[in-house]
């Protein structure tokens, strides 16, 4: 894919959301862009009827000549043609109005949706409740379903034509939520028409993809943002303060249980569909001095898919300390737990417990050094245990989605990096590019890119 000016012929993605092709009227979308914005111009100008919107202020009252009251094209207002008091004040809020609505335009950003499937709608329903962005338009190759997405009565606009988005000068910015295949041509083309990007995750199909979509944002001074949604969880902001804060300690284990009953995808196994969750939410909330270094990962296919559905991975960590993920395909039942162990306090998240999502245990293992003990206790256990309170910290709930794009627009107002930015993408296609070579060879341990965070 090429970018904004690609528009000479058709260039579908197979499985994905794009086309480019010429509008169906013949014309280019400049030419379309420019025709709306000279009949926008010609309102108001003297010569242009003015809408009949104003009632006519006449000791006949209403009814006279039009129908309710109104005044007919290029009647004049009032009593001898001059506008009553009332009518004035009318005329300054409408000023007023049109003034504020301006205002509120320069400060919103316009959004397309790319990908009207699983993931577009939530993206849709999101962009469109925020006061940050205006949406402007859903893109499919299936337009039906694009209109579908919107609703009979939405002023979006919907087109199966990419290069139609990406010419529209009102389009800051572009959400991908397209099959992952097609990460890398559709987020490419955006960043070359000079829009800001959210990916849906994976940030794309290979580590490679990855990095070209990284450097050509990096280098137009665009935003790119990986949309690992669970990073912007209530739950998973509140760990991360914990770990951050040394409130827990120096982390000790990692320990991540993402298992359910299917399904079974034709594509990808059991760890490229469910560990992104926990190895993004990991990447999250460790500390900016401790980075994974290493991976070995152990899998199986018990049911003949012809991929595994089931595999463990473990991570060796900069520190010293490990992080464990299970993920299943078959299990009978749902467990979405989190366990983080840290020298002074363990935190465990259950996303399935809605009354006590979080819980901070005050209880662990201390170790009492030799030289702090004397020469007759030195026979004597070293280890105690400790057993203290556990606290439920009180969270606020907000949708994960609503906070993730009030994160992207925060990143583009303030020219910074998102928390979950194109290098945090990046870090998790490692890790996954890895674990995926480590099954190959059984288990074996492969190191990971150093310096990525």
């Amino acid at each position: 894919m090429r970018g904004a000016s690609h528009r000479a012929g058709p260039a579908a993605v197979a499985g994905g959301a794009i086309r480019f092709s010429p509008d169906g009227n013949g014309e280019s979308p400049h030419e379309s862009t420019a025709r709306e914005h000279r009949s926008t111009a010609l309102a108001g100008r003297p010569g242009v009827p003015p809408r009949a919107d104003r009632t006519v202020s006449n000791s006949s009252g209403p009814g006279v000549g039009t129908p309710e009251g109104r005044a007919e094209h290029g009647e004049p207002l009032g009593v001898g043609g001059l506008m009553s008091a009332a009518q004035v004040t009318s005329a300054a809020d409408v000023a007023d109005r049109k003034r504020n609505a301006r205002r509120e335009d320069a400060r919103t950003l316009g959004v397309a949706v790319v990908g009207a499937g699983y993931w577009g709608p939530n993206l849709v329903r999101n962009f469109q409740s925020s006061p940050n962005f205006r949406l402007r338009w859903v893109c499919d190759l299936d337009v039906d379903r694009a209109r579908r997405v919107l609703g009979g009565y939405s002023t979006v606009r919907a087109t199966s034509d990419y290069s139609q988005v990406l010419a529209d000068p009102e389009v800051d910015a572009v959400a991908v939520a397209t099959p992952a295949g097609t990460h890398l041509e559709v987020a490419l083309a955006a960043v070359r028409a000079g829009k800001h990007v959210l990916v849906e995750k994976p940030l794309a199909a290979t580590y490679a993809d990855g990095a070209r979509l990284v450097e050509e944002a990096a280098g137009r001074g665009l935003t790119l943002m990986c949309d690992h949604t669970y990073c912007y969880t209530p739950a998973v902001a509140r760990i991360r303060e914990l770990v951050r804060s040394g409130e827990l300690g120096e982390i000790h284990f990692v320990d991540s249980v993402r298992i359910n009953l299917g399904l079974v995808q034709k594509d990808i196994d059991v760890l490229w569909d469910l560990a992104p969750h926990d190895l993004s939410i990991l990447d999250f909330i460790l500390p900016d001095s401790v980075e994974p270094v290493a991976v070995a990962a152990h899998g199986a296919d018990p049911i003949g898919a012809g991929r595994a559905c089931v595999t463990y991975l473990t991570l060796q960590l900069s520190s010293g300390a490990i992080a464990h993920v299970h993920v299943n395909w078959l299990s009978p039942t749902k467990v979405r737990t989190t366990m983080v162990g840290g020298a002074k306090r363990t935190l465990i998240w259950d996303d399935l417990n809605p009354s006590q999502r979080l819980a901070v245990f005050d209880r662990g293992v201390d170790l009492t050094a030799p030289q702090d003990i004397g020469v007759s206790e030195r026979r004597e256990m070293l280890v105690s245990y400790r057993t203290g309170d556990m606290v439920a910290p009180a969270l606020k709930e907000k949708e994960a989605l609503r906070a993730m794009v009030d994160e992207f627009a925060a990143a583009i107002a303030e020219g910074r990096p998102a928390l979950t930015d194109g290098r945090a993408g990046l870090r998790v296609l490692d890790i996954l590019e890895a674990a995926s070579r480590s099954l190959e060879f059984r288990g074996a341990v492969v190191g990971l890119r150093a310096g990525g965070r």
